[in-house]
């Protein structure tokens, strides 16, 4: 318990020293994926205005009358809803909706409500992105009526009923689901059942004509406290993507030596492996092995990292690099270690997009270190088939479930590249919209 302690102590310092680290990931949102943003989001302004647009008057409520007393909103009708950018600024939000208005029991009318928006996404003190509104500018005019020439002026009592200055409020209210959204991209991810991912933005978006910028930083936890990850050793900045996909994700070298490291941190690469040979075979070949067992036994290889795994990416390529100490013994669970060796990877990387997460696998070439050739040629032909073969399925093993990418809730990522540069990683994307339970959809 004590040990438990001082560690998620020192965890703690040393995550509270990394807190205002540089980015190693993040995003950008086209001009592209603000469309489809502002095409799926036109059923759920929809419910809000009408929530607040058709709800009963409350002096009707108080009459008990049967029949309304004044001017009442039956339908609406979001007709279009855009999001566009404006640079250095934040986004500008424009909704038109067509208000049927019963006038009297024979007459109505369609009424076009335009709303013209300002918005800003800011970092909030919780650390989330969060939009708010920065002007807002409602107006409302006839389109079609049902009554006489004599009667124009009703559209001026509407707009009296509706207080049209009310209708900003309204805004407000369709920003609250958006914003769950954007919090929901701080939300830990599982990366084995003892170690979580997260990803934090470090500052409100850039917006530029390119889209939205967030740059974020990765956060690997165990028990709730941030792991300690390796320096970067290059400051990492948004490249640009002339992609016209939704959303370019990019992720840099530091990001993947990261997510291994924190693999390897937690235990996820530890191994012990069967191996076909036994002490008797080996003693044929290694005649000191015949004199340290009296009965054949089998052995295993036992794997352990000396040093940290780091990732190098290059144009068109991603390569593991490994650095593994083999102990061959015998014995489980006693482990009695007859020799070690070490042994260098190489792992070429295949990187994939499904859903919302990052596939990795790997297909890998060995190398000894610190033998003599001869008997590293020995030790290769005995024990690297098995050591390869085990140590790849192993990796691959841990690694099947992928590791989530930044993503917001209800969202998945379609129509999926990967494009490898050096140092980083593009991944040009649309987004779809996933229904919640209930079949319900969900904007974001």
């Amino acid at each position: 318990m004590a040990r438990t302690c001082a560690l998620g102590i020192v965890l703690g310092l040393l995550a509270a020293a990394l807190a205002s680290g540089a980015p190693d990931c993040g995003g950008i949102l086209t001009p592209a994926g603000l469309g489809y943003l502002a095409q799926v989001s036109k059923q759920h302004a929809e419910t809000i205005l009408a929530q607040d647009l058709m709800a009963p008057r409350v002096s009707d409520l108080l009459l008990g009358s049967p029949k309304p007393t004044r001017n009442q909103i039956d339908s609406v009708k979001v007709v279009d809803l855009s999001l566009s950018l404006i640079p250095d600024a934040g986004l500008r939000l424009s909704i038109d909706a067509d208000l049927g208005v019963v006038t009297a029991p024979s007459t109505s009318k369609v009424v076009r409500l335009s709303i013209l928006a300002d918005l800003q996404v800011e970092r909030n003190p919780e650390g989330n992105l969060e939009l708010s509104t920065t002007a807002c500018k409602p107006t409302m005019e006839e389109t079609q009526s049902t009554e006489e020439a004599e009667s124009k002026s009703p559209s001026l009592e509407v707009d009296k009923e509706l207080d049209v200055s009310k209708i900003c409020v309204e805004v407000s209210r369709l920003l609250i689901l958006p914003n769950e959204q954007l919090a929901s991209l701080t939300a830990q991810f599982p990366v084995t059942p003892s170690c979580q991912v997260r990803y934090v933005p470090l500052a409100a978006p850039v917006i530029s004509e390119q889209g939205v910028t967030v740059s974020l930083q990765t956060t690997f936890l165990v028990a709730g406290v941030a792991l300690p990850l390796p320096a970067s050793p290059t400051p990492f900045t948004m490249p640009e993507s002339a992609s016209a996909a939704h959303l370019t994700l990019a992720l840099s070298t530091h990001f993947y030596t990261s997510f291994f490291f924190a693999l390897e941190t937690v235990g996820a690469f530890n191994m012990t492996l069967m191996s076909p040979l036994t002490t008797a075979t080996i003693a044929q070949r290694i005649s000191q092995m015949g004199s340290l067992f009296q009965e054949d036994r089998p052995v295993l290889l036992r794997v352990a990292f000396r040093s940290s795994p780091w990732v190098v990416l290059e144009e068109g390529s991603a390569t593991l690099k490994l650095f593994l100490t083999a102990h061959v013994g015998i014995g489980s669970p006693d482990f009695q270690s007859i020799l070690s060796m070490n042994v260098d990877m190489s792992a070429g990387l295949l990187l994939s997009v499904a859903d919302v997460r990052m596939m990795v696998s790997a297909a890998a070439g060995w190398g000894l270190s610190g033998r003599p050739p001869a008997q590293a040629a020995l030790l290769e032909e005995l024990f690297v088939p098995a050591l390869r073969d085990g140590v790849l399925a192993r990796m691959n093993e841990v690694l099947s479930e992928g590791i989530y990418l930044p993503h917001a809730s209800n969202f998945v990522y379609t129509d999926a590249s990967v494009v490898i540069h050096k140092d980083y990683v593009l991944i040009p994307c649309n987004l779809r919209l996933q229904p919640r339970s209930g079949g319900q959809s969900v904007v974001g």
